[in-house]
Protein backbone atom coordinates (compact mmCIF):
# COMPACT_ATOMS: atom_id res chain seq x y z
CA UNK A 1 0.00 0.00 0.00
CA UNK A 2 2.99 2.28 0.53
CA UNK A 3 3.77 1.89 -3.15
CA UNK A 4 0.28 3.16 -4.05
CA UNK A 5 1.04 6.42 -2.23
CA UNK A 6 4.34 6.62 -4.09
CA UNK A 7 2.63 6.09 -7.46
CA UNK A 8 0.53 9.17 -6.80
CA UNK A 9 3.71 11.26 -6.70
CA UNK A 10 4.99 10.16 -10.12
CA UNK A 11 4.90 12.68 -12.95
CA UNK A 12 3.87 11.83 -16.49
CA UNK A 13 1.41 9.05 -15.69
CA UNK A 14 -1.78 9.13 -17.72
CA UNK A 15 -4.64 7.07 -16.23
CA UNK A 16 -6.37 6.94 -19.61
CA UNK A 17 -3.34 5.86 -21.63
CA UNK A 18 -3.28 2.57 -23.49
CA UNK A 19 0.04 0.87 -24.33
CA UNK A 20 0.55 0.30 -28.04
CA UNK A 21 2.64 -2.09 -30.11
CA UNK A 22 4.13 0.19 -32.78
CA UNK A 23 6.40 -2.36 -34.47
CA UNK A 24 5.40 -6.00 -34.87
CA UNK A 25 7.73 -8.31 -36.75
CA UNK A 26 8.27 -12.05 -36.48
CA UNK A 27 11.27 -11.72 -34.16
CA UNK A 28 10.93 -8.17 -32.84
CA UNK A 29 8.32 -5.90 -31.26
CA UNK A 30 8.48 -2.34 -29.98
CA UNK A 31 5.89 -1.06 -27.54
CA UNK A 32 5.15 2.47 -26.37
CA UNK A 33 3.74 2.93 -22.88
CA UNK A 34 2.14 6.28 -23.80
CA UNK A 35 2.13 7.31 -20.14
CA UNK A 36 0.37 4.19 -18.84
CA UNK A 37 1.66 2.52 -15.69
CA UNK A 38 4.46 0.15 -16.58
CA UNK A 39 2.47 -2.68 -15.00
CA UNK A 40 -0.22 -2.22 -17.64
CA UNK A 41 2.29 -2.14 -20.47
CA UNK A 42 3.93 -5.38 -19.33
CA UNK A 43 0.52 -6.97 -18.86
CA UNK A 44 -0.39 -6.11 -22.46
CA UNK A 45 2.96 -7.41 -23.71
CA UNK A 46 2.58 -10.70 -21.84
CA UNK A 47 -0.95 -11.11 -23.20
CA UNK A 48 0.40 -10.54 -26.70
CA UNK A 49 3.16 -13.14 -26.37
CA UNK A 50 0.85 -15.78 -24.95
CA UNK A 51 -1.77 -15.12 -27.63
CA UNK A 52 0.81 -15.14 -30.45
CA UNK A 53 3.98 -16.99 -29.33
CA UNK A 54 7.11 -16.64 -31.45
CA UNK A 55 8.02 -19.42 -33.84
CA UNK A 56 11.43 -19.58 -32.15
CA UNK A 57 12.33 -16.39 -30.26
CA UNK A 58 11.29 -12.75 -30.11
CA UNK A 59 12.87 -9.61 -28.64
CA UNK A 60 10.43 -7.07 -27.21
CA UNK A 61 11.50 -3.51 -26.40
CA UNK A 62 9.15 -1.41 -24.27
CA UNK A 63 9.67 2.37 -24.12
CA UNK A 64 8.07 4.67 -21.55
CA UNK A 65 7.44 1.68 -19.29
CA UNK A 66 7.73 2.51 -15.59
CA UNK A 67 7.27 1.30 -12.94
CA UNK A 68 7.34 -2.39 -13.76
CA UNK A 69 6.99 -3.95 -10.31
CA UNK A 70 8.30 -7.39 -9.43
CA UNK A 71 9.66 -8.69 -12.74
CA UNK A 72 9.43 -12.27 -11.57
CA UNK A 73 5.64 -11.97 -11.74
CA UNK A 74 5.79 -11.37 -15.51
CA UNK A 75 8.47 -14.03 -16.08
CA UNK A 76 6.35 -16.55 -14.16
CA UNK A 77 3.26 -15.65 -16.17
CA UNK A 78 5.07 -16.33 -19.44
CA UNK A 79 6.79 -19.48 -18.16
CA UNK A 80 3.47 -20.82 -16.90
CA UNK A 81 2.23 -20.37 -20.46
CA UNK A 82 5.09 -22.46 -21.82
CA UNK A 83 7.50 -19.69 -22.87
CA UNK A 84 11.04 -19.12 -21.71
CA UNK A 85 11.36 -15.49 -20.59
CA UNK A 86 14.27 -13.17 -19.79
CA UNK A 87 13.23 -9.70 -18.61
CA UNK A 88 14.98 -6.59 -17.32
CA UNK A 89 13.81 -3.03 -16.73
CA UNK A 90 15.30 0.31 -15.74
CA UNK A 91 14.36 2.84 -13.09
CA UNK A 92 15.68 6.18 -11.84
CA UNK A 93 19.39 6.00 -10.96
CA UNK A 94 19.69 4.40 -7.52
CA UNK A 95 23.01 2.53 -7.49
CA UNK A 96 26.44 4.10 -7.49
CA UNK A 97 29.91 2.61 -7.74
CA UNK A 98 30.92 0.71 -4.59
CA UNK A 99 33.80 3.19 -4.18
CA UNK A 100 31.38 6.13 -4.18
CA UNK A 101 30.33 8.80 -6.63
CA UNK A 102 27.02 9.58 -8.33
CA UNK A 103 24.20 7.09 -8.76
CA UNK A 104 24.64 5.71 -12.28
CA UNK A 105 22.15 2.84 -12.67
CA UNK A 106 18.77 1.69 -11.54
CA UNK A 107 18.47 -1.47 -9.50
CA UNK A 108 17.68 -3.06 -12.89
CA UNK A 109 16.48 -6.51 -11.83
CA UNK A 110 16.88 -9.50 -14.10
CA UNK A 111 14.11 -12.10 -14.12
CA UNK A 112 14.36 -15.46 -15.86
CA UNK A 113 11.44 -17.85 -16.17
CA UNK A 114 11.93 -21.42 -17.38
CA UNK A 115 8.78 -23.48 -18.07
CA UNK A 116 8.46 -27.01 -16.78
CA UNK A 117 6.35 -29.99 -17.75
CA UNK A 118 5.54 -30.54 -14.07
CA UNK A 119 3.75 -27.20 -13.94
CA UNK A 120 6.33 -25.66 -11.60
CA UNK A 121 8.46 -23.22 -13.62
CA UNK A 122 11.76 -22.05 -12.23
CA UNK A 123 11.69 -18.27 -11.76
CA UNK A 124 14.84 -16.37 -10.84
CA UNK A 125 14.40 -12.65 -10.07
CA UNK A 126 17.43 -10.74 -8.82
CA UNK A 127 17.88 -7.03 -8.20
CA UNK A 128 21.40 -5.70 -7.79
CA UNK A 129 20.83 -3.62 -4.66
CA UNK A 130 21.56 -4.79 -1.11
CA UNK A 131 18.01 -3.67 -0.32
CA UNK A 132 15.12 -2.87 -2.66
CA UNK A 133 13.60 0.50 -3.35
CA UNK A 134 10.38 -0.99 -2.00
CA UNK A 135 12.19 -1.46 1.33
CA UNK A 136 13.08 2.24 1.27
CA UNK A 137 9.50 3.26 0.47
CA UNK A 138 8.16 1.07 3.27
CA UNK A 139 10.65 2.49 5.76
CA UNK A 140 12.34 -0.89 6.22
CA UNK A 141 15.65 0.48 4.93
CA UNK A 142 17.34 3.86 4.55
CA UNK A 143 18.20 5.38 1.17
CA UNK A 144 21.93 5.08 1.89
CA UNK A 145 21.51 1.33 2.33
CA UNK A 146 20.51 1.02 -1.32
CA UNK A 147 23.95 0.10 -2.65
CA UNK A 148 25.19 -2.77 -4.85
CA UNK A 149 25.11 -6.03 -2.89
CA UNK A 150 28.10 -8.27 -2.31
CA UNK A 151 30.28 -6.51 0.24
CA UNK A 152 33.86 -6.63 -1.03
CA UNK A 153 32.52 -8.16 -4.25
CA UNK A 154 29.90 -5.44 -4.82
CA UNK A 155 31.65 -4.40 -8.03
CA UNK A 156 30.10 -7.50 -9.64
CA UNK A 157 26.54 -6.40 -8.83
CA UNK A 158 27.38 -2.87 -9.97
CA UNK A 159 28.75 -4.20 -13.27
CA UNK A 160 25.60 -6.25 -13.89
CA UNK A 161 23.34 -3.29 -13.07
CA UNK A 162 25.30 -0.94 -15.31
CA UNK A 163 25.41 -3.43 -18.18
CA UNK A 164 21.65 -3.92 -18.05
CA UNK A 165 21.14 -0.15 -17.79
CA UNK A 166 23.05 0.46 -21.00
CA UNK A 167 21.44 -2.51 -22.77
CA UNK A 168 17.96 -1.08 -22.16
CA UNK A 169 19.05 2.52 -22.83
CA UNK A 170 20.59 1.52 -26.16
CA UNK A 171 17.37 -0.19 -27.28
CA UNK A 172 14.70 2.21 -26.00
CA UNK A 173 16.35 5.62 -26.32
CA UNK A 174 15.31 8.12 -23.65
CA UNK A 175 13.43 7.53 -20.41
CA UNK A 176 12.80 4.22 -18.69
CA UNK A 177 11.85 0.95 -20.26
CA UNK A 178 12.04 -2.81 -20.33
CA UNK A 179 13.55 -5.44 -22.59
CA UNK A 180 12.09 -8.92 -22.84
CA UNK A 181 13.28 -12.02 -24.67
CA UNK A 182 10.72 -14.79 -25.12
CA UNK A 183 11.46 -18.13 -26.73
CA UNK A 184 9.99 -21.58 -27.20
CA UNK A 185 12.09 -24.02 -25.14
CA UNK A 186 13.74 -26.86 -26.98
CA UNK A 187 14.12 -28.98 -23.85
CA UNK A 188 12.58 -29.48 -20.41
CA UNK A 189 15.44 -29.26 -17.87
CA UNK A 190 13.56 -28.20 -14.72
CA UNK A 191 12.13 -31.58 -13.56
CA UNK A 192 15.56 -33.23 -13.69
CA UNK A 193 17.06 -30.29 -11.81
CA UNK A 194 14.47 -30.70 -9.05
CA UNK A 195 15.46 -34.35 -8.72
CA UNK A 196 19.14 -33.41 -8.41
CA UNK A 197 18.30 -30.61 -5.96
CA UNK A 198 16.79 -33.23 -3.62
CA UNK A 199 14.34 -30.96 -1.83
CA UNK A 200 16.44 -27.79 -1.85
CA UNK A 201 14.29 -24.68 -2.33
CA UNK A 202 14.90 -23.40 -5.85
CA UNK A 203 14.39 -19.82 -7.10
CA UNK A 204 10.72 -18.90 -7.33
CA UNK A 205 9.45 -21.79 -5.21
CA UNK A 206 6.77 -20.95 -2.65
Amino acid sequence: MTRVDWLETLEGLNPGAEPECVVAEACYERWEGRGALGYLTLAAICDGQLDDPPEAARLIVAHDTFPTGMLGYWARRLASGGLLAVLTATSPPRLGHPDGGPRLAGTNPLAIGIPSSDGRPLVSDVSWGRVTYGDVLAGAAAQDELVPFGGEHAHKAFAAALGLQLLVDALIGDGYGAVLLVARPAADPVPALRVRAAGVRLPGDA
